[in-house]
This record gives structure tokens, C-alpha cells and sequence, in this order.
């Protein structure tokens, strides 16, 4: 096991470079094993969500070779249907794979995919779309059994606009008979992403960004070689960091648009903020003002992934802030540990409320999740003295050189193994 060591007090300057969205790449690797032709995708990050989903597709019986940032994928020999269940269980994007697998083998078994332990995050979206298209499915034992002679396009109706059921979906349907319809789709980047993706191999797939997502089933999928976008939540990491601590950031590979809503609210703390093409620069003097209200919405609303993130900024803004999860029932449990840091933080089911402090001090805290373990780091970089993010299991799922990115923007960091 590792932990960070910071003190805290630094101001952040300078430039940081963004990975390819972790949200992407892993349905793209699903992807992957659609078409018999190598798959190239570039920018890779050395995260632990992607060694998983690698150690996933090798299983499957795929040739995989690694050139610096980016993996070149064979699927050609792929002859294994069923998703291995030490490695569902680590990683939550393995359902994506449901949708592909099915897709060339006619078949696919997993057990019930794992990943942080932020709420129920039920997949039920996921399976009642893939019925839809034809698939027969049988949950038993911890494991999900789902067979079908022919994949039928169909119109499908989500009742939740889930990112992972439109990605889910999509991929189970670009070589379907017939035209596929899903409506109240996702919205998010990544899926537009996948769109292009898919695309680019010979797909039929409009709409995406948009409510209502039409795939024209197709009979083959060529190879590709693509560079998937910035990763907009490790964006909004870094610029809440900066607008945390003070100093002057600029990041590079995500647009604006893509995290509107956060800078939104970073505008509203007394932030200056500017933007061109893939480049934000924000400034911050490190005195913040509270919002009255934070809600947690699918995009273009204020993306859940960035809500522990935000929740350590206000911890020291002035004035109380009021965040909502609508999302994830339990993505609250970095709250515990910024009380042990001095934040005066109330949470009411889905609700939390923080009010601002004049600071916070070095603590030893605990990293349970992804995004609450950033939220640690953040809240330790401001926070006078020594602190200790003890666990970086989690964080390591998610963020590619962490360490070594902060201390380039003048952190005092260092990663020590327990």
C-alpha cells in the first residue's frame, strides 16, 4: 500500500498536460474486439483501470502490444466469451464489454462488475437494453449468462439518461440487423467520442451529444487508429486544485464546453478564467467565495465525478455551500475524512452541507473512492502542515503520474510506500 506525503500551503503554477478520458478509453478497448483488423489507440494512460481492461481483452484471447502511450489491439484469434470474475470485480467499466462480446460471439458471461463503492449503481438499464435487441439473459449466482442467435435492432427507451447503458447499447447494436433507436440517451463527451470511434471503423451511428442516438446495424468493422479526447474530470481536478491553493494553471486537451458547468462555478468563487480552443488558464488568489447551491446533474449539468473534488474547494470558501448528489447515493465518504482536517461538514442524505472554514490542518485521511481520494489531496495541498492520503489504490484508477503532474505545478508531494 502507498500514500502521499504533502504540505500543504504551496501555490500551483504552470502548465499540465491532460491524458487521453479515462471514460473513453475503456469502452473504446471494448470496442476493440468488434472487428477481426488491429485496433490503434493512442495516448493510453498508465492508469489501473486500463491495465485491468487489458488484462480483460488478453483473457478474451486478444494480442495486445504496448508502444509508449499507445496499444495496438488484435482481436483476430479472440475465441473466449466469458469476462474473467477477479477482474469484473476490480473494474466496473468490464459491463462494457457485455455489449461487444455478444456482439462477436453471440454470447458473453461476467459476474457483477466492481469498481469504487459509491452506491448501488444498478445495471439493470444496461440488461433491459440489451433484451431489447434480442439477447436472453439469465442472472444467477453473482453472474450475468446472456446468449442471442441474432442481434435485432430495436427502439429503446432509457429511463435514465446512463452513460454506460447508451455506451452499452451502441456497442451491442452498430452490427445488429436493422436500425437501433435509443432514446433519453447520454449526452456526455465520451459518447460522442465513441460515435467517431466507431465510425471511423465503418459504423453507422448519429446523433450522439444529442437526446435521441440512431445506429444502422452494418455487416463488418475495419481497423482504426485514433487518439481518443482529454479527460475532462482530470481538467477539472487540476483547476479546482489551483482555484483551491491560489496560483495560475493552464490545462491542455480539453475544451471548455466540456466542463461548462464547472467553470461556471469556479467564475462564480471569484476565479478568472479564460479559455481557447483544447486550453484553459484559470487564476485564483486563493480567497474564495462560497455558491449557495451545487447540484449534481448528467452532462451538460455539473458532472458527479467532480462533486468530492468541489466539495474539498469549498471546504475553505467563505460563506456555506449547499451539494446535492443526485447521482450516487453514497459519494460522501470523503466527508469523514475532511473533518479530521477541521472542515465542518454536515451530511443529510444525499445532501451535503459545508460550511466554510478559515483553514485546514495536515491530518492523516483515508482514500475509500476515486474522486474522494482526489478530494484529499486537494484539501491536504491548502491545508497547513503535514498531511498523510493514506490507501492509492483507488486514485491510481483513475490518474496517470498524479504526483509527479503536482509537483510540476510546485506541490509539495511525495508518494511513499507503507
Amino acid at each position: 500500500m502507498d500514500k502521499y506525503i504533502i504540505d500543504g500551503g504551496a501555490k500551483l503554477y504552470g502548465i499540465v498536460e491532460m491524458q487521453s478520458a479515462k471514460n473513453t478509453v475503456l469502452p473504446l478497448l471494448a470496442a476493440s474486439v468488434l472487428t477481426d483488423e488491429q485496433v490503434k489507440i493512442r495516448g493510453i494512460p498508465t492508469i489501473v483501470d486500463v491495465e485491468n481492461m487489458f488484462r480483460i481483452l488478453s483473457e478474451l484471447g486478444c494480442q495486445i502490444k504496448r508502444r509508449k502511450d499507445c496499444a495496438i489491439i488484435d482481436s483476430s484469434n479472440a475465441v473466449s466469451h466469458e469476462i474473467p470474475p477477479r477482474l469484473t470485480r476490480e473494474l466496473r467499466s468490464s459491463v462494457f464489454m457485455l455489449g461487444s462480446v455478444l456482439t462477436r460471439f453471440g454470447r458473453a458471461r461476467l459476474s457483477y462488475p466492481g469498481g469504487c463503492d459509491i452506491g448501488l449503481r444498478p445495471i439493470d438499464l444496461h440488461l433491459s437494453g440489451l433484451r431489447r435487441l434480442g439477447v436472453e439473459i439469465i442472472e444467477e449466482g453473482g453472474y450475468i449468462e446472456c446468449k442471442v442467435n441474432h442481434l435485432i435492432g430495436a427502439d429503446i427507451m432509457l429511463d435514465f439518461p446512463s452513460v454506460g447503458a447508451t455506451e452499452n447499447i451502441i456497442l451491442a447494436a452498430v452490427k445488429a440487423q436493422g436500425l437501433t433507436v435509443i432514446r433519453n440517451a447520454a449526452k456526455e463527451p465520451e459518447i460522442i467520442d465513441l460515435q467517431n470511434f466507431l465510425n471511423a471503423m465503418g459504423a453507422k451511428v448519429r446523433g450522439a451529444g444529442g437526446g435521441t442516438i440512431v445506429i444502422e446495424g452494418v455487416k463488418r468493422l475495419r481497423g482504426v487508429d485514433y487518439l481518443p479526447i482529454g479527460d475532462r474530470i482530470e481538467a477539472g481536478t487540476y483547476l479546482i486544485a489551483a482555484a483551491t491553493c491560489g496560483g495560475e494553471i493552464e490545462t491542455k486537451g480539453v475544451r471548455a464546453e466540456n466542463i461548462a458547468a464547472l467553470l461556471h462555478k469556479l467564475r462564480e468563487n471569484g476565479c478568472k478564467i479564460h479559455t481557447k480552443n483544447d486550453r484553459i488558464i484559470l487564476k485564483s488568489d486563493g480567497r474564495l467565495q462560497s455558491v449557495p447551491l451545487v447540484e449534481t446533474m448528467p452532462f451538460p449539468g455539473f458532472p458527479t465525478d467532480l462533486q468530492a473534488q468541489y466539495g474539498a474547494l469549498c471546504a475553505t470558501a467563505k460563506g456555506t455551500t449547499l451539494i446535492v448528489e443526485n447521482l450516487f447515493e453514497t459519494r460522501y465518504k470523503y466527508a469523514a475524512e475532511l473533518k479530521r482536517m477541521g472542515a465542518d461538514v454536515t451530511i443529510r442524505d444525499r445532501t451535503a452541507v459545508i460550511r466554510g472554514v478559515e483553514k485546514l490542518h495536515g491530518a492523516k485521511v483515508v482514500a475509500g473512492d476515486l474522486r474522494g481520494g482526489a478530494a484529499l489531496v486537494i484539501a491536504a495541498l491548502r491545508a497547513e502542515g503535514q498531511s498523510e492520503v493514506i490507501d492509492l489504490s483507488h486514485v491510481d484508477r483513475g490518474y496517470a503520474d498524479f504526483e509527479y503532474k503536482l509537483k510540476k505545478l510546485g506541490a509539495k508531494v511525495r508518494r511513499v510506500r507503507i
